[in-house]
């Protein structure tokens, strides 16, 4: 069972009843490991710019992870995934303008595995609302990966209405040349790990560039992977692409995110 916590407190289904109703609402989403994530300033300015948009008041993204400290020790673990959701029990989705305080529930689940398997995906058109949000309306999303099984493959990946290829499911796309990463650009959530992954080779000096990539220029690469908030993922086919797994490319991007510094949370 999935433990959670709304503003420092064990959560009730009463607690959870305007986010289960409206749906309104942002996270972020980290593995944290003997009590310390990566990035943690990434998830602070995450969790502090989209409450300020979506609810035009001001949260403190320090004592938000300082939530899921408390959350992690009352449970007893220093390990394990955890969601930092902002919502409001007062929100009215018939007066959406009113103002309204942001509710922090902290969910803990078990940690993601290192290892994990490659992924064959296929490309669906969509492009997610307000991409620039880590927000709750994760419909699509989950609609698009089940229809991708239901077709066969692993996961979706998303093409824009000119065919750009701009994200996966739940994940960010990379593609590697055999000499640089090329991180497609268009309109999708910029993950925190990508970000990680970005600085981290930057500092081991390998080649990279953010470019528009259109579908049918997806063969010309060798390999690629997907890296999200639980890791890494080889990717080895995108609908009639087909890689194999470049096991000395994943683990020099393990090795270059895991020079990354792991910071307490609190």
């Amino acid at each position: 069972m999935t433990p959670a916590f709304l503003n420092g407190k064990l959560a009730t289904v009463e607690n959870l009843r305007a986010l289960a109703l409206s749906n309104y609402g942002h996270f972020t989403s980290m593995q944290v490991r003997n009590g310390a994530v990566q990035g943690r300033e990434l998830h602070v300015r995450r969790l502090e710019d989209a409450t300020q948009a979506l609810f035009g008041t001001s949260l403190d993204g320090a004592s938000a992870l300082q939530q899921a400290a408390h959350a992690l020790a009352s449970a007893g673990l220093r390990d394990a995934s955890v969601r930092v959701t902002v919502f409001s029990t007062q929100f009215d989705y018939r007066d959406p303008a009113r103002a309204v305080a942001p509710d922090v529930l902290i969910t803990l689940s078990p940690p993601s595995a290192v290892e994990k398997p490659a992924l064959r995906v296929k490309t669906y058109p969509f492009v997610r609302p307000l991409p620039q949000f880590k927000h709750v309306g994760t419909f699509p999303l989950f609609h698009y990966r089940r229809q991708a099984l239901a077709d066969g493959f692993d996961d979706a990946l998303f093409v824009d209405p000119t065919g750009q290829v701009v994200e996966g499911s739940i994940w960010n796309l990379g593609l590697w040349d055999g000499d640089a990463v090329t991180w497609p650009e268009g309109p999708a959530l910029r993950g925190t790990v990508e970000r990680l992954l970005q600085t981290a080779l930057t500092r081991a000096g390998v080649p990279q560039r953010s470019t528009p990539v259109l579908r049918h220029d997806l063969g010309r690469f060798r390999a690629a992977f997907a890296c999200n908030a639980s890791g890494l993922q080889p990717v080895v086919g995108v609908d009639d692409v087909a890689w194999g797994v470049d096991a000395a490319l994943m683990a020099r991007l393990a090795g270059a995110l895991e020079a990354s510094p792991w910071e307490p949370l609190a």
